[in-house]
């Protein structure tokens, strides 16, 4: 139920937020709830991920992408994601999730999230993301970005991302 509930927080119709590009690195105000606190009295992993994904909608609605995506049946999936550790997460304690697009490839966008407490980064995740259509399959690119007026080949992912991505795909193989 949190996550539904998390979800529709995070994609509630609003107009675009004055001033903000899809490029702009979106901040989150939270704390951890007695319900993100696992028996390690600390946030759960699982936690993260599901503020991850409130971060991402949220930069995508701040920009306006989201409203575009709408009336066209896509929506955003992970196709992969990893996620580092630092310090805990104990209950009560105020955190900002920074929310920003580190580039693309030819088939993916590419989101760098931190999770700040205080003036410490205490956990970064990298995530990359496809659009999909609700009639079935990708949408590619350099659609998307001439939809929402974003020149993705001025935003190469960072090379240590790309092979991170790479490596993600070969799990397949």
């Amino acid at each position: 139920m949190r996550l539904i509930i998390d979800q529709l927080w995070a994609t509630r119709p609003g107009p675009k937020a004055p001033g903000y590009h899809l490029h702009d690195t979106t901040r989150l105000r939270l704390r951890v709830l007695p319900g993100d606190v696992d028996l390690g009295r600390h946030m759960s992993n699982s936690r993260y991920l599901a503020y991850m994904d409130r971060g991402r909608f949220d930069l995508l609605r701040r920009s306006g992408v989201l409203d575009l995506m709408r009336p066209r049946g896509w929506y955003p999936v992970v196709a992969a994601q990893t996620i580092s550790y630092r310090r805990a997460l104990r209950p009560g304690r105020p955190f900002v999730l920074e929310t920003r697009m580190l580039g693309y490839d030819d088939r993916s966008a590419f989101v760098e999230q931190r999770f700040v407490a205080g003036d410490e980064t205490v956990a970064v995740g990298i995530v990359r993301n496809r659009i999909l259509r609700r009639t079935g399959g990708v949408v590619p690119l350099h659609e998307i970005a001439a939809v929402a007026d974003v020149d993705v080949d001025a935003h190469p992912a960072p090379r240590w991302v790309l092979d991170w991505a790479d490596r993600s795909r070969a799990i397949f193989d």
